[in-house]
């Protein structure tokens, strides 16, 4: 590609002797001159001419001098590399050019070796700058894309190559989260398209707030569901303790959206959340066209049938024990053993509780009733209608009641 440099001053001779001097490169294709006689002809050609590389200007012009050209020029997005030119008892103005942003000078008479030396580091100068913005633009846009799926300090360090993360194929220990709106395929029927779009957009835009807030990966997004993934693509150790946060957090949001949209006259369904953890084959599997950083395996199924248990337990939030014996000061109340179809043997389960929360009250009275559904003792019933006698809006507990006085016993529950 020719380097195109464009010569600003009024001496007569110097476009003939310029010309004559780099007549070979000329030739070549290497360099192209373009002329101007002051700094206003030469706004103009800049004007004309996009691919101009380098100005070469005098300072001492009419109309316009060269400090006033230099000074437009570095107010332009981005700015050319100018070399002024100026007499060699000049160094004040000289001084004031370099200050200005030049990127170097000369000194009249003009040497041809040194002006040709000159060119050749500007340009390599330029070709650095570019290759500068290159690589800007690319980080941006592929920090836009991550920043889809991981948290912007996760999404930063992703774009630095010198982080090292891996984002290929490979098993890793997670914490696997999932949400769904109860009933929401119905609601989306029932909305007009634009009110749809606002209010998904609306939930989607806070749910992946509050999973970013925790340094989680929004591993999908389907309709109105998220699977967020823990310690991928980075290891956290805290993985479960970061789940059952973020899991509180995303029903507290969900809960107070809810509550919102209700007063629009839309009846939004609850949000189910439920979370497991253990290993999973994480990595990009977008087939090399597609960016889809996701999981595979029995923990990442597991969660989903956990979120899916909400809906039979009335719960919101249901996580496994392997969570919670993992999380750090983890409270909550037991549901029971889950059978789930597909495994062996049963998981325990919880409704994980706020440590501060007001709501917490009756959690040692349901401990009681829970304890002796546990042993199988009949008092169980007792004690759940008692429960739910106190807390008739606790869904959990009218669940074992209910179970119970259709003849189920224990703590093992068929999901």
């Amino acid at each position: 590609m020719t380097a195109q440099i464009l010569v600003v001053d009024d001496e007569p001779d110097l476009e003939l002797l310029v010309v004559q001097k780099f007549r070979r490169q000329i030739r070549a294709g290497d360099i192209g001159f373009l002329f101007a006689h002051d700094g206003i002809e030469a706004l103009g050609m800049i004007a004309d001419h996009q691919d101009i590389d380098i100005v070469l200007s005098d300072i001492n012009m009419p109309r316009m001098d060269g400090l006033t050209l230099l000074e437009r020029l570095q107010n332009e997005e981005s700015p050319l590399s100018t070399v002024i030119v100026s007499a060699y008892g000049d160094m004040a103005n000289i001084r004031t050019a370099m200050n200005r942003g030049a990127f170097d000078f000369l000194t009249k008479p003009i040497d041809f070796s040194d002006l040709e030396i000159t060119i050749a580091k500007t340009l390599r100068h330029r070709e650095i700058l570019r290759e500068a913005r290159y690589r800007q633009a690319e980080a941006e846009r592929a920090h836009a894309s991550l920043s889809r799926y991981f948290s912007p300090n996760l999404a930063l360090r992703l774009v630095s190559s010198t982080d090292g993360v891996d984002l290929a194929g490979q098993r890793r220990e997670v914490a696997s989260l999932f949400t769904d709106v109860a009933d929401f395929t119905r609601l989306a029927e029932s909305l007009e398209p634009n009110l749809l779009s606002e209010l998904l957009n609306e939930y989607l835009v806070g749910m992946t707030d509050v999973v970013f807030a925790h340094e989680g990966t929004v591993a999908k997004i389907v309709g109105d569901a998220l699977h967020v993934l823990f310690g991928a693509p980075t290891d956290q150790p805290d993985h479960a303790t970061r789940a059952v946060a973020c899991a509180l957090d995303l029903d507290a949001f969900a809960e107070e959206f809810r509550r919102r949209m209700f007063t629009k006259g839309v009846a939004l369904g609850a949000t189910r959340i439920g979370v497991h953890a253990g290993p999973a084959i994480v990595g990009n599997f977008g087939g090399g066209r597609f960016f889809d950083y996701t999981a595979y395996g029995d923990t990442i199924n597991t969660a989903a049938r956990l979120e899916a248990a909400n809906k039979q337990l009335g719960t919101r939030v249901c996580i496994s024990s392997v969570v919670a014996d993992q999380a750090e000061g983890f409270m909550g109340r037991p549901v029971g053993d889950l059978m789930l179809r597909g495994r062996m043997t049963p998981l325990r389960a919880f409704e994980p509780l706020r440590p501060d929360s007001e709501d917490n009250s009756g959690v040692a009275t349901y401990l009681a009733a829970f304890a002796r559904l546990e042993t199988k003792d009949p008092g169980a019933i007792a004690a759940f209608a008692a429960e739910v006698g106190l807390r008739p809006e606790d869904p959990l507990a009218s669940f074992h009641l209910k179970r119970l006085l259709n003849g189920g016993k224990g703590i093992q529950i068929e999901i």
